[in-house]
Parts: structure tokens; sequence; C-alpha cells
């Protein structure tokens, strides 16, 4: 299984994307709260990743914080098939949250742009009132129907 991201972690703790942030971060504290799975003998050794949840929820935007939590629930997720399990489970929940982790590449070319061009990420309800193009010019590209107005 592959880390769960820093930048998913830290923007989870700070409270992004509202109701469904809140309760992946919330599913998220249940399963490090969880007793240790099988393998359980080796729990005095490894962290739960409690105290790392724990110290990211007091200061989000520590980077360092959100990073020993990735790598606790890495070393973890390692030695406790159970808790392996359940964190790939949340992970696929979290995609709701993380979809491409905030990166937003906008990208306009291929000549003039004829009304508003909106750059962003994840826009919904958008409508606009433009005015209609601008009429062709009689070159090569007008049709047959231009030439007989």
């Amino acid at each position: 299984m592959d880390p769960v991201s820093v930048g998913l972690l830290a923007a989870l703790a700070g409270g992004v994307a509202g109701e469904v942030g809140r309760q992946t971060w919330t599913a998220l504290g249940a399963l490090v709260r969880r007793p240790f799975g099988r393998g359980g003998g080796q729990a005095a050794a490894v962290s739960s990743g409690e105290a790392e949840l724990t110290r990211l929820a007091a200061d989000p935007g520590d980077q360092t914080r959100a990073q020993a939590l990735s790598t606790a629930l890495a070393v973890r997720a390692a030695v406790d098939e159970d808790f392996r399990t359940g964190l790939a489970a949340w992970h696929e929940q979290a995609a709701l949250v993380r979809a491409g982790d905030g990166a937003v590449t906008n990208l306009v070319s291929g000549g003039t742009q004829n009304g508003p061009v909106l750059q962003g990420k994840d826009f919904t309800n958008v409508t606009f009132n433009a005015p209609p193009p601008p009429p062709s010019s009689g070159g090569a590209g007008a049709s047959a129907a231009d030439s007989t107005r």
C-alpha cells in the first residue's frame, strides 16, 4: 500500500472539504484508536498513530507533524494486517477528498476565446450570459449561408 499523502493528512486535519473531510478525519481517528490486530506482539514497539494524529490536529499546518503521522500509519500497516486492510479501505474513501490532492492545471490555447474563460477546480452550477460571438468575416471560413446575407 502506498503511504498516505502528507498533503491529504494536513488538509483533513485543517478541515478542508467540509462535512466529507470532517467525516474522513473522524474515520481515520477511529481506525487509529482500534487495538492492534494480528501480530499484536509487535504492538509495543510500533506507534498506533494516535499521538501523531493528536499532534497534527493541534497544528494542521505543520508538515513535519503530517509526515510523522504518514510514517506512523505506514509502519503500523506493515506490522498489523487488520490495520492495513482498514487503512486501505479508508484510503479509498479518502479519494473523495483528495481528488488530485488539490493540484489544478489550467491551459487555454488555440486561438481567440469569444466568451468567458473560467480557470480553477471543481465548478458546479455555473452559467454565463455572454453575447454571441462576433460574425465571421467573409474569408475562407465563411459558409454559403454567410454569402447570401
